[in-house]
């Protein structure tokens, strides 16, 4: 299969930041095969299977959500304003989550996902066997891991039970193209430490990445400062963490040690940045100005549906832009083009994954997100970085593709119907309701 994308504007997103007016890119099954100029096409013949006219549009690479939970869709709009919402609501309402809730939340998540643009994500969450099963037959790329937590849970009655679920997960879904199976530790301190080295253990034996909420909240780090007299990044350390595959999510308090020794990992540590969920939460916003001085790899996360109530980069762009210009009290930080990097090739980088997505490249996978410029929003654009990061949104995203698939096309979807998947996400949450009203 042969696609041509014809007439668009192609900000490729490389490290030289090269971009293309007025031109193409070839797509040859799933990788990209040629990128050009539109003078070149003219003279040049190329056969090919589908042509889309990109009506003058950006052609992005597509956006990549470094962290999140896809199977709490249910839990959005609850109990937004209340404080300790986290062990009032969330940890006693997970106890009913089942496998098909959390299918048919993963469906729902991941619709609009890519309806937003984004093709790729990380996943935390319970039944994570069912959120690779949505990604296989939703078409998006992956990172998907267990959460391993030292409490009974809604799939594991024994605590730390998590450990055993993601064991087998890793052996199931080895070398898939789509999905990468992956460890995720809930929190250092919702980990006992015996379990914290098992983890290491089990990502060495597997060579799996590990992804982890770390330094986000500040009884955390009261909690370690009162037991250990470290950070639970310095802790992390003492454990071996900083010598794996580690995806960081928040790092909020995380100290200048802490920073660090991020940094002297050599890249094998990262962080995913979630500024619409911290702030929402009153708990803050993290050093990012500092990590990237530290050449400390970062990319952006909309955190899960419930905690910051949106699975949309778009938005999590734009309040990168305000929150941490605000917060450093300058207005030139954080240029619009570094902002789309940290939605796209930042996010690759951050899961590990930059060699196959994240750039407008030959030879890499075409994961790719074509934004309309027709809209009343979009006029004009003198700077196509600034237009994206403070005028797009979501319903901006015409097409999307994922692997060489046109999975979004005119702002619909096109293998899956939205209709269906939101009525059976809605049969599913009868029972999830109900004991929700009891809280």
């Amino acid at each position: 299969m042969k696609t041509l994308i014809k007439d668009v504007h192609i900000l490729s997103m490389d490290h030289d930041f090269s971009e293309v007016k007025n031109g193409f890119v070839l797509i040859e099954e799933e990788r990209i095969t040629k990128i050009g100029s539109r003078s070149e096409l003219d003279s040049i013949t190329i056969q090919v299977d589908q042509v889309i006219d990109g009506k003058n549009g950006l052609l992005i690479p597509g956006l990549i959500n470094t962290h999140t939970h896809a199977g709490m869709i249910p839990f959005r709009s609850l109990g937004d304003d209340v404080p300790d919402r986290l062990r009032r609501f969330l940890f006693p309402l997970e106890q009913h989550m089942t496998k098909k809730l959390v299918r048919a939340s993963s469906n729902y998540a991941i619709a609009e996902m890519l309806l937003s643009g984004v093709t790729t994500f990380c996943d935390m969450y319970y039944f994570e066997n069912e959120v690779a099963e949505s990604c296989k037959k939703m078409g998006i790329r992956a990172l998907v891991g267990e959460t391993i937590i030292d409490m009974p849970t809604c799939d594991s009655q024994s605590p730390s039970g998590g450990y055993e679920y993601c064991e087998t997960f890793l052996k199931n879904w080895q070398n898939d193209p789509l999905v990468t199976p992956i460890i995720a530790p809930h929190a250092p301190n919702t980990n006992n430490p015996e379990i914290l080295k098992k983890i290491v253990e089990l990502s060495e034996k597997y060579n799996a990445p590990i992804t982890m909420h770390v330094a986000e909240m500040t009884y955390e780090m009261a909690e370690f400062q009162e037991k250990y007299k470290q950070t639970p990044i310095e802790f992390l350390q003492t454990l071996g963490y900083f010598e794996r595959d580690f995806i960081l999510a928040h790092c909020i308090f995380a100290t200048e040690k802490d920073l660090e020794i991020i940094a002297s990992s050599n890249g094998k540590a990262r962080v995913a940045h979630c500024i619409g969920a911290n702030t929402k939460s009153a708990k803050g916003v993290a050093p990012i100005k500092k990590m990237l001085e530290k050449n400390i790899v970062v990319g952006l996360g909309t955190d899960g549906p419930s905690s910051g109530n949106t699975l949309d980069l778009f938005s999590q762009m734009r309040l990168f832009a305000n929150m941490h210009k605000t917060h450093n009290q300058d207005r030139a930080l954080f240029p619009a083009k570094e902002i789309v990097r940290l939605a796209t090739l930042g996010g690759a980088e951050t899961l590990g994954i930059a060699d196959q997505v994240g750039s407008i490249e030959i030879g890499k996978k075409a994961d790719l997100t074509l934004i309309e410029t027709d809209s009343v929003n979009m006029f004009p654009i003198f700077d196509p970085y600034s237009a994206i990061v403070y005028s797009a949104n979501a319903s901006n995203v015409n097409s999307v593709w994922v692997n060489g698939r046109k999975l979004v096309s005119e702002k619909k979807m096109v293998e899956q119907g939205l209709k269906e998947i939101k009525e059976t996400l809605y049969h599913e949450m009868a029972n999830f309701v109900v004991e929700a009203k009891k809280l």
